[in-house]
């Protein structure tokens, strides 16, 4: 993809028709090259992506409450899973501590409440609807807590419950860009805002998010959507394993996790996205993934980090000495190459990817980068990658239960 990622794909010409295949790499070239022309213009995802994408806050804004030592982030799905991605990914640099509340879990709020000072601490809530029902019931339970000095309002400029409390509260209110979806919305406020209070340089992020558009990175692009589509309409794969051998990046697969299934889980179509933490899980799922059905392909991450814990002394005698000297990265990597030797010797398909640089570059181009592959995945499926009927549903439903 670029020096920051390595990616190599493995899926072999067996999982798709041939003459499909090309024309739907015609068919997509001319999408790309179509958002392309109207990038800059054009409001929509794919704008987020534009270098005349503009943020609906200014720093200066935010500055007064740069105070606060602690944030606690409010929201459900994407408006919380990109902020936590990115809080995982540099967590070792950042000075705050971020508490986040994406569930409706009373035990954590009432602990929160036990061991934090609350004038140290900022508020940031963000539901884009602004009607989102578990962000209002866990805001509702810090009341007495929120005020105008102490937080910010990320939701559209609507007529919605978070707006109209901001208003009568006379609370800082950003407003939440109509046009971008929860799950994408990572790059815009939603997601920077709470990057600039964790001390990132929020420009950076947004330096190699075109990188798709030239013409190496592009054509790797259409390959890998052409493929991973077949794999969709064939139904031969029901499931995408993320296997991940850096804890850091964890989280990122958490929003890719999100991001996949609700764009995608359309129309009886769809594959299953499993976050899996390497190498925990060689010790319980491997021989599943390995010896079971052949209905999966694997996501391999690791990352490159330049201190490293190495293993100096072997305390457990000669048969272990092999490990002696050997950092961290070593162990993991020895491991991540047995199991791609394994999934070769079985025809298991995967792709790998290894992030080399640890920055806002490249943070910044692996969420655009399956932005991309996911909305022209979904192009190309004939889904509507961009809307939720089913989950719609159950939210009417679970308010008519309520009411």
């Amino acid at each position: 993809m670029s020096k920051n990622i390595y990616l190599k794909t493995s899926i072999k010409q067996n999982y798709f028709n041939k003459k499909k295949y090309s024309e739907d790499k015609i068919k997509i070239n001319k999408i790309i090259n179509n958002i392309s022309k109207s990038l800059d213009t054009k409001q929509n995802i794919f704008h987020l992506l534009s270098k005349k994408f503009n943020f609906n806050y200014k720093d200066s804004q935010l500055k007064k409450f740069n105070k606060f030592k602690s944030v606690i982030l409010i929201g459900m799905g994407g408006s919380t899973l990109g902020a936590q991605a990115v809080y995982s990914y540099f967590k070792d640099k950042i000075p705050k501590k971020f508490y986040f509340f994406d569930n409706l879990d009373q035990l954590k709020i009432e602990k929160i409440k036990q061991i934090i000072d609350f004038k140290k601490i900022l508020f940031v809530i963000i539901s884009k609807s602004g009607n989102t029902l578990e962000t209002l019931i866990n805001s509702n339970l810090f009341k007495g807590k929120i005020n105008n000095k102490n937080t910010i309002i990320i939701t559209e400029k609507k007529n919605n419950l978070l707006n109209i409390f901001a208003k009568n509260k006379k609370i800082l209110h950003i407003e939440h860009k109509d046009y971008v979806g929860g799950r994408y919305s990572v790059l815009s406020e939603v997601g920077m805002v709470p990057a600039y209070f964790m001390g990132l340089k929020t420009k950076y992020f947004r330096k190699k998010l075109l990188n798709f558009f030239n013409s190496k990175e592009k054509k790797l692009l259409i390959d890998r959507i052409v493929k991973l589509t077949h794999i969709y309409r064939y139904k031969k794969i029901n499931s995408i394993i993320m296997l991940n051998y850096a804890p850091e990046i964890n989280d990122f697969l958490y929003w890719c996790q999100q991001l996949i299934a609700e764009s995608l889980g359309k129309k009886g179509k769809g594959i299953l996205p499993i976050v899996s933490p390497a190498p925990r899980d060689h010790h319980s799922l491997l021989q599943l993934y390995l010896d079971g059905p052949k209905d999966k392909l694997f996501y391999i991450f690791s990352m490159k980090l330049n201190k490293e814990i190495k293993i100096k002394k072997n305390i457990f005698g000669k048969n272990l000495n092999y490990v002696e000297n050997k950092n961290f990265s070593q162990v993991k990597e020895a491991q991540k190459n047995a199991l791609i030797q394994m999934l070769k010797i079985k025809n298991i398909p995967y792709q790998e990817f290894i992030v080399n640089q640890k920055n806002e570059e490249t943070l910044g181009e692996l969420f655009s980068y399956f932005i991309m592959e996911t909305t022209l995945t979904g192009k190309l499926l004939g889904v509507n990658p961009f809307d939720q009927p089913a989950v719609e549903q159950v939210k009417f439903l679970t308010k008519k239960y309520l009411s």
